[in-house]
């Protein structure tokens, strides 16, 4: 599976954007992955943003971003994307979609779980 993360940009505190995030390969719909978006700004770690389960009826935010993020898929499209609204300057990192393979939970939160992996795309907030 190949994962590429698009969308990002340069926005002003308050604005919006959407990310996207292109899986390739039949094995993405055959085995159903659990999707997620994790982020990470310079000089710190990587950390998770938002979740989606296969059929996205679940769905989990960090704390920091909720109310103002919607993760959603289509998968007939193999397509999942990260909707974020109110950008805050705080918000600036790099940003990388994920993909896991089922197991006994429907969504994840910690990167560990996840074995795939796109790029990232910059995400700039300007104050």
């Amino acid at each position: 599976v190949q994962l590429q993360a698009s969308g990002g940009g340069l926005v002003q505190a308050g604005g919006s954007l959407r990310l996207s995030c292109v899986a390739s390969g039949r094995i993405f719909l055959s085995s159903r992955y659990i999707m997620g978006w994790f982020r990470q700004a310079p000089g710190k770690e990587r950390e998770f943003v938002a979740t989606i389960s296969w059929s996205g009826d679940t769905t989990a935010y960090a704390d920091s971003v909720k109310g103002r993020f919607t993760i959603s898929r289509v998968n007939a499209e193999n397509m999942v994307y990260l909707q974020m609204n109110s950008l805050k300057p705080e918000d600036t990192a790099v940003y990388y979609c994920a993909a896991g393979p089922p197991g006994q939970y429907n969504i994840y939160r910690v990167y560990d779980k996840y074995d795939y992996w796109g790029r990232g795309t910059l995400v700039t907030v300007s104050s």
